[in-house]
């Protein structure tokens, strides 16, 4: 499967972004997907899961202000953040993984990233 994220830009602390990344290329129901991020000097994490029957995930730092929601018809994932923070900047990574009703463990399958900054 190939992915494609867009959505990332510059906002100050408070403010919104919402993340989409395109599916392309395979079954995309079939996968589990998920949003990480690398901010600089740090290692990737991951910030939110969605399985296939839309069980999801979160990283405690996000918890309540985001939310990650998919769209089967549209071969999309979604990451809607709100109260960003500046602790919120990092390059955000969409990934995919074949797991039916489960989250994996890790994602085989990575889009390009897309950056969010915010301005304290």
């Amino acid at each position: 499967v190939q992915l494609q994220a867009s959505g990332g830009g510059w906002v100050q602390a408070g403010g919104s972004l919402r993340l989409s990344c395109v599916a392309s290329g395979s079954i995309f129901s079939i996968y589990a997907m998920a949003w990480h991020r690398q901010a600089p000097g740090k290692q990737r994490e991951l910030v939110a899961g969605i399985t296939t029957d839309h069980t999801t995930n979160y990283a405690d730092s996000v918890k309540g202000r985001f939310t990650i929601s998919r769209d089967n018809r549209k071969n999309s994932v979604y990451l809607q953040m709100n109260a960003l923070k500046p602790e919120d900047t990092a390059v955000y990574y969409c990934a995919a993984q074949p797991a039916i009703a489960t989250m994996p463990l890790s994602f085989g399958s990575w889009g390009q990233g897309t950056l969010v900054t915010v301005s304290s």
